[in-house]
This record gives structure tokens, sequence and C-alpha cells, in this order.
């Protein structure tokens, strides 16, 4: 149980907040809570030492930091800034870099294709469809909860929680 907890929790939430950004430009923060609460019994119980667990929450706590800066100077999304903290706390500061290139690249690639979209005509059909007429606003910003989501579950298979669980 123990096991397949570790291995689904964080992707199911990922996919949710992916999702829910696509659909409403908002990621809750019962989401980025959830991911936090959940990390530290499956760590503990999976063999994570303690040490190495505050360790993965001060991750989450510095990236929280410095996106809320990011965050204040309008680069992104409260909800963005959040998850990433959240995911943080995931993979710990051995795979932050990963990640952080990750989201950058698949961001860019995200806000590009955006960027395209928006510089189409929304078909007719998508008139009548709420999220695809938000996206399409070019007022409105880019649902970047995909690109943090879709980057963190690239690099959670290289954590030491996915490897223990999985070593186990």
């Amino acid at each position: 149980m123990l096991q397949a907890s570790t291995l689904l929790f964080f992707p199911m939430l990922m996919m949710f907040a992916a999702i829910s950004d696509l659909f409403t430009m908002t990621i809750s923060n019962r989401i980025s809570i959830a991911l936090v609460l959940i990390f530290i019994p499956l760590a503990y119980f999976g063999g994570v030492p303690l040490p190495e667990i505050g360790l993965h929450l001060a991750c989450g706590a510095g990236i929280l930091v410095l996106t809320f800066g990011m965050f204040a100077f309008g680069w992104i999304g409260g909800g963005d800034a959040k998850l990433a903290a959240a995911t943080a706390v995931w993979i710990g500061w051995d795979h932050l870099g990963d990640y952080g290139l990750d989201a950058a690249l698949l961001g860019g690639a995200l806000t590009l294709g955006i960027l395209m979209f928006r510089n189409r005509p929304l078909p007719r059909w998508g008139i009548a469809v709420e999220w695809m007429t938000r996206l399409h606003d070019k007022q409105a910003g880019v649902p970047y909860g995909i690109a943090l989501a879709i980057a963190g579950l690239f690099v959670y298979p290289d954590t030491s929680l996915w490897i223990a669980t999985v070593v186990a």
C-alpha cells in the first residue's frame, strides 16, 4: 500500500494541477498543501532518513521564497509559485537543477505554442468552449503549471523517495 501511494500520489496530483491550470488558469492551494502533507509520511515510512526529509522541506521553502519573488514581479502566478515549491519538496536539492531546466524548456515550448494558437483565429466551435476562449485571449497569462507539472513528472523517477520505494 505504501509503495502504491508513493508511486501514485505525486503523479496524480501533478496531473490534476496541470489539467486544472489548463481549464481554469488556477491551481488550488489544496493541491500544493496536499503534496507537502502527503510527502512527509510517505518519505518517513518509505525509509527516507529524517535529516533528508528536513532537507526536502528546506528545498521547498527556498523555492517558495524564490518563486514568490517572481510572483511579486508578475512573472508567474501565485498557484505556479506554490506548485513549484511543493514539487521541490518531492524532488529535493539533488534534482532541483534538472527540474528548473525541464520546467524552463517545457514552459518555453508551451508559451510558444500558446502564442501561435493565439495568433490564429479561434475555430467557430471553440468560441462556445469557455476554457478555450480564455486560453486564446491575448491578455491572459500562460498556464505555466502545465510545464511545472510535466517537469516534476520527468524528474520524479530519479528522486530518493521513488528509488527507495521501487527498491524496497
